[in-house]
């Protein structure tokens, strides 16, 4: 596997938040769901995970940075230090009772023999320096008899594995629930059900979804909900926003319009004598939320007509003169 600063296009002295934003943008264009005809996005899309699953960790980057572990997360076995073997070498060390003991690595897991031990089994002092040395307990079969070791029982690995992943909804979508397939890294596609309200940017948490750990527990998938923009509508939480039309004469002496909203159009009353900029409030018209739904909130937009009117200009200039006013005599 690739260095993942070299998968996430970041410098090693990237901050968390440029690494995350790094990854944000790069998973919304390597999703599976996004490159259908690319045989290739899904083992893209599980690479840029494997990567920020790594610098996105804090401990894991840092055991990364010091060549602890690969890029992969699996720890890079250094060896036994000066005097001690590889493979199915050798190594020695202090037994329980301070017996000088001898220990070997091979095909039929570590055993130990020696002044003061037991030959045999994996117990007692060998215990305790190889969790030293991979800051990790060994795993025992056979009710203890001998110890069998794979790589994510070593180093600062997790018990568990989580994955992530990443979905974008509309916003109609938002105020309705919706359900996604994701593509996992696991290479298992799984139907997410997305509630009703969801914030954007928001996790959702599949228990069990994500990559074996240690003890053979399943670890997580985090799915992260993106919200695209709509042409329309701006959310404020459970509120929605948007700006309304209107014609001159409306604004001027008032009338009914037709307001769009996320499941429909509606009437809405516009006050005689209304300002551009002037806000009015569409009851229960928002997003659904614990609190209940929010409001639409429309604000005013007066519009001229496209082309010249004469009739109007002459109007105007007769307003002018005839009722001349100054909305900016409170400006200083």
């Amino acid at each position: 596997m690739r260095d993942p600063y070299d998968v996430l296009g970041v410098q090693k002295n990237a901050n968390p938040a440029a690494i995350k934003s790094a990854f944000r943008k790069l998973a919304k264009k390597l999703h599976p769901d996004a490159n259908k005809q690319d045989k290739k996005a899904a083992t893209k899309f599980a690479e840029l995970n494997a990567a920020y699953e790594i610098l996105g960790d804090q401990d894991k980057r840092k055991a990364f940075d010091r060549g602890e572990i690969d890029a992969e997360g699996k720890p890079r076995f250094q060896g036994f230090g000066p005097g001690g073997g590889r493979g199915s070498a050798g190594g020695q060390g202090f037994g329980q009772n301070g017996g000088f003991e001898t220990f070997t690595w091979g095909p039929e897991g570590a055993q130990r023999s020696g002044g003061g031990g037991r030959a045999g089994g994996f117990r007692g002092g060998i215990d305790d320096i190889l969790k030293e040395m991979f800051g990790g307990a060994a795993r025992s079969a056979g009710g203890g008899r001998r110890a069998q070791f794979e790589p994510e029982d070593f180093g600062p690995a997790a018990a568990t594995r989580d994955v992530t992943g990443s979905v974008t909804i509309t916003l109609p979508e938002v105020a309705s629930g919706t359900s996604r397939r994701v593509h996992l890294p696991t290479g298992k596609e799984i139907e997410v059900k997305i509630p009703a309200g969801l914030a954007d940017g928001q996790t959702i948490r599949l228990k069990g979804q994500g990559m074996p750990g240690s003890g053979g527990v399943a670890g997580d998938a985090l799915i992260t909900v993106s919200i695209a923009p709509h042409p329309t509508f701006t959310r404020e939480g459970a509120n929605l926003r948007l700006e309304l039309p209107v014609t001159l004469y409306e604004a001027v002496l008032g009338g009914k319009v037709r307001v769009p909203t996320l499941d429909g159009a509606v009437e809405l009353a516009i006050p005689s004598g209304s300002n551009s900029g002037r806000t009015l409030r569409v009851r229960g018209k928002g997003l659904p939320s614990k609190g209940g739904a929010g409001d639409l909130y429309a604000t005013l937009r007066i519009v001229l007509p496209d082309r010249a009117d004469p009739e109007l200009e002459a109007l105007m200039r007769k307003w002018r003169d005839s009722q001349p006013y100054d909305p900016r005599r409170d400006m200083s």
